[in-house]
């Protein structure tokens, strides 16, 4: 019966419910119009996923840290998104100018433009990742033969559990063949799937690992541990090219706004855990269990480094696997405005890819 309230999280993040927030006096018309020499009102749309992997987001925008930080010269929009493909299409239309996001839609973001669309300007968030599988189930061998599931064909996850068992020595396929049987699917429907036995474990982010975990399944594979020092991207801030080249001091605005929301949510975890209930609760109309997020919690790890490092190989990966061509990544990271922001605070920067 606790599940309801996550089948309409999920189905209102993938209808993009909009949420507004306007700092100071609204802008008028298509923001597009105000790029013009930088003075006037401007509007900058922000996208987001209403989940723990992007609490920076979430609590910044919940607890008004952007709005602070922006300032009354720019009016805040949000939109929430259940998948990365929904925020990258949205990019590309025009309809958003930056969105936190995984590390594979901000490759494919990057190579479907050709070096063009999108560059990311901050980290976000590390780890949260894990292979819950049934309990009988204690070992890479024991896969063979049994249905797991990931979030989406080709996204972050989906990626990470293909390679790792092409290492083990076992195969998959696109269309849900091989030694072991990857089933996509939307992380609600696995929750229900692997409750019911029709899937023997799944690939997912947070809080789908602790929602299996607490369904009886247990952790076989902790993503960190596949990781040098355990660290691997999950999410990163990116920002549309054409809105950067626009708007450069309201990026700074929007990365000032990042650094701070990542200093609350490490620095006062109670409160930001609570945002993070309240702010969801009031996109699917109840709040996240609050037991459940900080079951989650010590599983991540909240950086404004985007570990760079990391998406290169998750590219790799995908490459090695067949879901990727190769792709020169040169061009995709811009933190200049990270490391003004964090020298001007004495914070160690970020080295530059």
């Amino acid at each position: 019966m606790r599940r309801l309230p996550l089948r309409r999280l999920v189905s209102l993040a993938t209808l993009a419910v909009v949420g507004t927030a306007t700092l100071g006096t609204a802008a008028c018309g298509d923001d597009s119009e105000s790029a013009g020499g930088g003075s006037g009102p401007v509007t900058l749309r922000l996208g987001y996923f209403p989940n723990i992997t992007h609490a920076p987001a979430v609590v910044g925008v919940e607890k008004g840290i952007f709005a602070e930080k922006l300032g009354t010269g720019v009016t805040l929009e949000t939109k929430t998104f259940n998948a990365g493909p929904a925020a990258i299409e949205a990019i590309f239309s025009g309809a958003l100018d930056a969105t936190y996001i995984g590390p594979n839609p901000t490759v494919n973001a990057f190579s479907k433009s050709k070096g063009e669309a999108v560059r990311v300007v901050s980290g976000a968030a590390s780890g949260g990742v894990a292979l819950v599988v049934k309990p009988e189930i204690t070992s890479v061998e024991q896969l063979r033969g049994k249905k797991i599931a990931t979030p989406q064909l080709g996204n972050t996850q989906d990626v990470a559990i293909r390679h790792w068992l092409k290492e083990k020595g076992l195969t998959t396929t696109k269309e849900g063949g091989g030694d072991v049987k990857i089933i996509p699917q939307e992380n609600a429907q696995t929750v229900e799937t692997f409750g019911s036995g029709a899937i023997d474990g799944a690939w997912v982010p947070e809080p789908f690992v602790s929602r299996l975990v607490n369904a009886g399944g247990k952790v076989l594979v902790d993503e960190r541990d596949l990781w040098p020092d355990g660290k691997f991207v999950i999410t990163n801030l990116i920002v549309s090219t054409k809105f950067l080249k626009a708007h450069p001091d309201v990026v700074k605005k929007l990365v000032e706004g990042q650094v701070a929301a990542n200093e609350f949510v490490n620095g006062k975890p109670d409160e930001a855990q609570q945002a993070i209930s309240d702010h969801i609760g009031k996109i699917s109309g109840k709040p996240l269990d609050l037991k459940l997020i900080k079951q989650a919690w010590p599983t991540l790890e909240f950086t404004n480094d985007p570990i760079a490092s990391s998406l290169k190989t998750g590219l790799d990966h995908a490459v090695a696997v067949g879901l990727t061509q190769p792709v020169s990544l040169d061009g995709l990271y811009d933190l200049t405005y990270l490391n003004e922001v964090l020298k001007g605070q004495g914070k160690a920067e970020v080295v530059q890819p």
